[in-house]
């Protein structure tokens, strides 16, 4: 559950507060941790909900705003890989509270937009306070809660994670449609606030006494480097820049990476140690699936936009319909572990993919008059495959990392998944955009989503490949585990 890549030493940590009982600590830290999850998958899910009458508010065509959920997300990249070390060198409950105000004020900072600019900045200081918020909140639980306890935690953590999507879509489409769309972001508010006084009673301030030194050479070539690839690719085809001038962002962004590459393959402990990539499961889990969640990623910013946009719904009808998948992810989620043992992760990962990508299609074959209850039904179904998949990914990462490195292989894998969800809504933006530009419709019609959907469906039958190379047999134990802990 580390996010930095020091092995953790219980000896070099000093507790600021006295401890709480653990009867209670393993019931209130938890759920402390969780409202800073219900409050972000709740904003993420509210907003792209109300982009496109967001976007006409503020002036702009409905897929310029993809700027905005990828700002999000690179601020969620570039700040993640240090959040343990701050952690350690601040205090956990100190940069857990800062962190909840950071993102309580970039929400405020949202509301008051009154342009594109000032709205993707307020984004990305949302997306610093995520970065530094969920993770560290996984470090107090992890020093906080006795090992003895810690599935009964996690569950407790896992519950704003299910119930966020399904509360998040229809609330903010309500909000949108009857209300006003800068009224959202006050619903992160009082959920922020009460779980700062709850942090300040209940969590101790934990930090190590020498937390060592941060790769600070790392951190700017990486994040540098993927701050200007992903802006730049969002800015491709735009107006806001010259293509010149985004396609130079991405060329430096991608050379800064290589840089990066080459520099971590000669350091002893770079803030992201691309070498576990050798390890085949690992591999698998981070590389296969991150081609998955760019097809994923792209869904919750493309579905909401083509019922409103190309299918004339309202924000609440969208929203209502939309949340669908979260039900779908909760029934899968019952299942997972039973299928798992049942068939392995090689063959699931597999087909299952298969079965994500042609779902992902075929929410383009939506035209004005399908009947709604039929739509709600194929979204509710195309939730089942990404839930699989997800619980799958996020098991098999672990299965042969020693117990030392999974500091660093955390922060490996949530870079990247972060990226490529970053990536899978840039890629929808720019498919849309030429599919509406070379059809030449003077609006954003339904028409113009079919190319989008096939193609970021495709990336999950790309990842196909990747799992494929996983020994037979690989994560059997793990599974087996799964399923007496089910």
């Amino acid at each position: 559950m580390r996010c930095h890549n020091r092995s953790f030493t219980p000896t070099a940590l000093q507790p600021v507060v006295m401890p709480m009982p653990l009867a209670l600590g393993t019931f209130i830290v938890p759920l402390i941790v969780a409202c800073a999850m219900f409050m972000e998958n709740v904003d993420g899910t509210v907003i792209v909900t109300s982009l496109p009458v967001l976007a006409r508010d503020l002036g702009q065509d409905p897929i310029t705003l993809k700027l905005a959920v990828t700002a999000y997300v690179i601020g969620l990249g570039v700040f993640i890989p240090i959040c343990g070390w701050v952690a350690d060198r601040f205090g956990s409950r100190t940069v857990f509270r800062t962190a909840i105000g950071v993102f309580m004020a970039g929400s405020l900072m949202c509301a008051a937009s009154t342009s594109l600019g000032t709205f993707v900045v307020a984004r990305f200081v949302q997306g610093l306070g995520g970065a530094m918020m969920v993770p560290v909140g996984r470090i107090i639980i992890f020093r906080s809660v006795p090992k003895s306890d810690f599935i009964r935690a996690v569950n407790y953590l896992t519950v704003p994670a299910l119930l966020g999507p399904v509360v998040g879509p229809p609330l903010g489409g309500f909000i949108t449609t009857y209300l006003h769309w800068r009224l959202i972001f006050f619903i992160n508010i009082p959920i922020g606030l009460l779980g700062i006084w709850l942090a300040n009673k209940h969590i101790a301030n934990v930090r190590e006494a020498h937390p060592g030194r941060l790769d600070w050479t790392g951190f700017v070539l990486s994040a540098s480097g993927a701050s200007l690839f992903m802006l730049g690719l969002s800015l491709v085809g735009g107006e806001l820049v010259s293509n010149t001038v985004s396609v130079s962002m991405c060329v430096i962004g991608v050379l800064l990476l290589v840089v990066y590459v080459l520099y971590a393959n000669r350091v002893e402990l770079p803030v992201l140690d691309l070498r576990l990539l050798r390890i085949p499961s690992f591999h698998a889990s981070v590389v296969g699936g991150s081609l998955f969640r760019i097809g994923l990623g792209a869904v919750p910013f493309l579905l909401p936009l083509a019922l409103q946009e190309g299918l004339g719904m309202t924000a609440f009808k969208s929203g209502s319909i939309t949340c669908a998948s979260a039900f779908g992810s909760i029934f899968m989620k019952a299942a997972a572990s039973r299928i798992l043992e049942r068939f392995g992760f090689r063959t699931v990962l597999m087909f299952n993919a298969g079965c994500a990508g042609l779902a992902i299609a075929v929410y383009g074959l939506f035209f004005p008059g399908t009947p709604h209850w039929l739509i709600w039904c194929v979204v509710l179904f195309g939730g089942f495959f990404p839930s699989l998949q997800f619980t799958s990914l996020n098991t098999l990462a672990y299965a042969d990392i020693p117990s030392r490195d999974v500091g660093r292989a955390t922060s490996v894998a949530s870079v990247i998944q972060q990226i490529s969800l970053g990536l899978g809504v840039t890629i929808a933006g720019i498919v849309l955009q030429i599919s509406h530009n070379v059809q030449g419709h003077s609006t954003i019609v339904f028409s113009d989503f079919w190319p989008a959907f096939l193609v970021v469906g495709l990336f999950s039958f790309l990842s196909i490949p990747v799992t494929a190379r996983l020994p037979q047999g690989a994560g059997d134990e793990i599974a087996r585990g799964s399923r007496g802990s089910a």
